[in-house]
């Protein structure tokens, strides 16, 4: 199963918010964003902090593929 955030940075784009202001206002490491950016699987307390800061539910900025 593969993971995906493409829904993530649609939203960023139409909120218009960069990567680098979500993972500073959220407070994760450039790591941690660069697995993000990478469709790499991160810690569900990073995806509740975006989705805090998004206003959003997961399935608004995450999504699962079967392969």
């Amino acid at each position: 199963m593969n993971i995906s955030y493409k829904k993530l940075w649609i939203m960023l784009i139409e909120k218009d918010i960069t990567k680098t202001k979500l993972r500073e206002k959220i407070g994760i490491s450039t790591s941690t964003l660069s697995k993000l950016t990478k469709n790499e699987y991160v810690s569900m307390e990073v995806l509740v902090k975006i989705c805090v800061e998004l206003n959003c539910d997961i399935g608004d900025i995450v999504e699962l593929n079967n392969l």
